[in-house]
């Protein structure tokens, strides 16, 4: 399985959210695949998995990251750092099967492709402060 390919997905999804405000996750997400369709049955569920979690425990996430985004109000966040950020936070906090390296990793070149050109070391830089706030985030590789 394509896990960064069902990422991108999922950070695309996130992000066709924050900027409809929609509430109907359920709807965004058939619509999302209606549109443009996943092959891969496996990439597609992990993509949804990770909207699903970071839409669910949404308050929890974003307030975790605006904790953590120094010298930044959350709204000065552009919604693709947002979104990259959101699916980061919600595999650190909910996936302990996941490595959080593994996310960070995946989080910077994520930014550094769909973000600017400063979006690589800023979204590492809430991550590592997310980690730091919250040690009961443990490394399974």
């Amino acid at each position: 399985m394509s896990r960064r390919k069902a990422r991108e997905l999922a950070i695309q999804i996130l992000y066709q959210v924050d900027m409809t405000a929609s509430s109907d996750i359920d709807h965004t997400l058939q619509s999302y695949f209606d549109n443009y369709p996943c092959k891969e049955e496996n990439v597609k569920t992990f993509a949804e998995s990770v909207v699903r979690g970071a839409h669910q425990n949404g308050a929890r996430i974003d307030e975790a990251i605006a904790n953590t985004a120094k010298n930044w109000s959350f709204s000065r966040i552009t919604p693709v750092d947002r979104s990259i950020l959101r699916a980061a936070v919600y595999e650190m906090l909910y996936c302990p099967d996941i490595p959080y390296k593994v996310t960070v990793n995946e989080a910077i070149e994520l930014g550094k492709k769909f973000g600017s050109d400063k979006s690589g070391a800023f979204i590492n830089g809430v991550l590592d402060n997310v980690l730091a706030q919250n040690p009961d985030i443990k490394d399974v590789s």
